[in-house]
């Protein structure tokens, strides 16, 4: 009885703390249907010890005024292992290059992740870096007298919304999203290094979802993070409905922008954790995976797209060592399908919870990305009967 009681209390305390943390609407909320079974945040941070946090720098309205604003960006951080100093096994992979993710030359060459994720905008990855490194001082990261280490910071472009030549995230702003990161539900849409991102031919933004699999015995998660900010609106396709197709006329973004700029032009960020015992090779085959489920939404991947993505494994604590040997447990190639089919349904998912969770935002000179139309979704599932809620 004093069992069933205390797993009762958690299962409640989760729902609230759920409820709480994830204010936004999801995409499972208007009844678009996935594959796949979720865990209990249907998040990256369903992953074992990994933590995500935020800072949201929103200020001003009208015209553009360089340094001043109006404001409309922010930094995700996310940690492998909490606030641990572990080095995983990680490795990435790109689709279409037009975009930068630093430290991926040493991650490629060592097969570990030594440190957090920060994702910002295009022209904050240079303070974010550094402010990693001044992090790491102040926290005592390494405990040697003498380290080195590149950090891994990605981006994407918001320069439509935000005033990205001002240069308003500064290295405090990568300390609270460091010092603020925490486990359980997390938000989505408007709010870290997505708080200008558009997707799709709407807002965007940050999304999240997880999935758990059974490989023989055992039952391994795989979350993802998405900063999505890519892709052309006449290819948004929900549950296999050409949804771009049929809202192609509605709410089109109102942008000034420059004649360089194409439909489709912008970039994504997405990060694979799993618990799953994988090393850098099949890691990389992980992170291979992730365009199929950024293609089910939509994304072609074109020349203006950065669409960079990196994956990494939570098992095998302690595997990195200077001197001894270690001794590690690996998943067999031959069992790895279950993880890539999770990995797929769950990138599909966290771009719709993004774009689902964005509200609709003006930033600079009036430019103005409009939030997807929810009403309007359900119909057109409701019409193609892909609606999971009558």
């Amino acid at each position: 009885m004093t069992k069933f009681i205390t797993f009762f209390l958690i299962s409640w305390l989760t729902i609230c703390l759920v409820a709480f943390s994830q204010t936004t609407p999801r995409a499972r909320d208007l009844g678009i249907p996935f594959s796949g079974t979720p865990g209990n945040f249907n998040a990256i941070t369903d992953v074992k010890g990994v933590q995500v946090g935020y800072s949201t720098i929103i200020s001003g309205q009208g015209k553009n005024v360089r340094g001043k604003g109006p404001v409309r960006t922010g930094v995700t951080a996310i940690l492998p292992r909490g606030k641990v100093n572990d080095p995983v096994f990680a490795n990435w992979y790109t689709l279409n290059g037009n975009g930068e993710m630093t430290g991926t030359t040493w991650i490629t060459e060592s097969g570990f992740l030594e440190g957090p994720i920060m994702i910002t905008n295009t022209n904050s990855v240079g303070v974010v870096r550094d402010a990693v490194l001044k992090w790491y001082v102040k926290t005592g990261w390494y405990k040697e007298d003498f380290w080195y280490t590149y950090p891994v910071v990605a981006e994407t472009y918001d320069g439509f919304l935000n005033d990205i030549y001002g240069f308003h995230v500064k290295e405090s702003h990568a300390f609270d999203a460091l010092d603020g990161a925490k486990t359980g539900p997390i938000r989505e849409g408007n709010v870290g290094g997505g708080t200008g991102m558009m997707c799709l031919g709407f807002k965007g933004g940050t999304g999240t979802a997880s999935r758990v699999v059974s490989v023989g015995d055992s039952t391994y998660t795989v979350g993802i993070l998405v900063q999505a900010n890519f892709g052309n609106k006449r290819f948004l396709t929900i549950a296999g409905v050409p949804v771009g197709i049929d809202l192609k006329d509605t709410l089109n973004y109102e942008l000034k922008a420059p004649p360089s700029y194409q439909s489709g032009d912008g970039s994504i960020i997405v990060v694979v954790a799993t618990d799953a015992p994988l090393l850098p090779h099949q890691l990389k085959r992980i992170a291979a995976r992730v365009p199929l489920g950024i293609g089910i939404v939509g994304g072609r991947g074109e020349n203006g797209s950065g669409d960079i993505f990196l994956a990494f494994s939570t098992a095998n604590p302690g595997a990195f060592q200077r001197n001894r040997f270690t001794k590690l447990t690996e998943l067999p190639n031959d069992r790895i399908n279950p993880l890539f089919g999770a990995t797929v349904e769950a990138v599909e998912e966290a771009v719709l919870n993004a774009m689902v969770a964005a509200e609709t935002m003006e930033g600079i000179n009036g430019n103005k990305a409009y939030r997807l139309p929810h009403e309007s979704v359900r119909n057109l599932l409701k019409q193609y009967n892909r609606l999971t809620k009558k």
